[in-house]
């Protein structure tokens, strides 16, 4: 058969799927790109009016419940914590580098930006992290595709934005960068760098029988443990504070030989006040999604009886 993989048009979506159509074809299953446009993609309103990042992954998951594909590939960090019905993330390939890049004119960083700077970004996370340590900034709602942003810096609307690394580095545009901002004091959105590769339920539950799905078992050739388990975990925290879309959190994870920690920051909206909170633990490495997932609760639990619900808009977790 030929895996059909559903995408949208952007050139960041395209090359993200494209990756995962070249690992499948060099597994010796044949693919082809369905591009499907999102509500996301239409309206170029703040993604805070438009219902947060899900926006992006709705018309896709109707296209593969609707038989039109059999695969589509997400950005993780765009994809609701609740799973859709019917439709499970099978598999999620190895990780790019999950932190967040500032991209400025003439070379400059968040601590040289002068006062009163613009810098353009449209997440609610990245706006108040931005405000926390630069509160003199002028930080303006932003959105449209890499191109689009990178091109406001250069032109002088603006003097810098801050863009996912890995989504600069698939496009080959992290020689823009001026600036990576460390993870340890920064973290991004759970599952930032990773792909989420989406398929219907009753594909992937043919992989526990004797006649397993072609598409069930070309995806999960592609799955990454490590990545997998960190990206989970990092997606429980948001499940367990039932946090949106757009609520400004920032979680991040780290597995080494014998270790893994996973942190994460609960801000107020529009910079301010927040919360960090961090769970260490040790492992075998065999066990590292088991521990993961149990720091996980604990950490999300942290946050709750610190005060998280009271400090940004939780509830209704998307």
């Amino acid at each position: 058969m030929t895996i059909r993989i559903a995408t949208r048009g952007s050139a960041l979506a395209l090359a993200q799927a494209g990756t995962v159509r070249d690992a499948i074809e060099a597994g010796g299953d044949a693919c082809e790109l369905i591009v499907v446009r999102t509500d996301g993609d239409v309206s170029q309103a703040s993604l805070a009016q438009i219902g947060g990042t899900g926006v992006f992954a709705g018309a896709l998951r109707r296209s593969l419940l609707a038989g039109e594909c059999d695969l589509v590939v997400h950005s993780l960090k765009d994809l609701p914590v609740l799973p859709a019905p019917g439709l499970v993330v099978a598999a999620v390939p190895a990780r790019e580098d999950a932190r967040d890049a500032l991209c400025a004119r003439d070379g400059l960083t968040l601590g040289t930006l002068p006062a009163g700077a613009t810098v353009g970004t449209g997440s609610p996370r990245r706006r108040a992290q931005l405000l926390e340590r630069r509160p003199d900034l002028d930080v303006r709602d932003l959105r449209g595709n890499v191109d689009t942003r990178l091109g406001q810096v250069t032109d002088g609307r603006l003097d810098a934005v801050v863009l996912s690394l890995a989504g600069l580095s698939r496009l080959g545009r992290a020689d823009a960068v001026t600036e990576v901002l460390p993870l340890d004091e920064w973290p991004t959105a759970a599952g930032q760098g990773a792909l989420g590769l989406e398929i219907r339920q009753s594909d992937a539950a043919t992989l526990a029988t004797g006649s397993p799905s072609p598409v069930a078992v070309a995806v999960r050739r592609l799955a990454d443990p490590i990545a997998e388990a960190a990206a989970s975990a990092e997606r429980t925290v948001l499940g367990r504070l039932e946090a949106g879309c757009v609520a400004p959190i920032g979680v991040a994870s780290a597995v080494a030989d014998g270790f893994v920690a996973l942190w994460a920051s609960v801000h107020e909206p529009g910079g301010g006040q927040h919360l960090d909170r961090r769970i260490e633990a040790t492992t075998t490495g065999a066990d590292a999604a088991e521990v993961l997932a149990a720091a996980a609760l604990r950490l999300a639990d942290e946050l709750l009886d610190a005060g998280a619900g009271a400090l940004a808009p939780l509830g209704g977790a998307a």
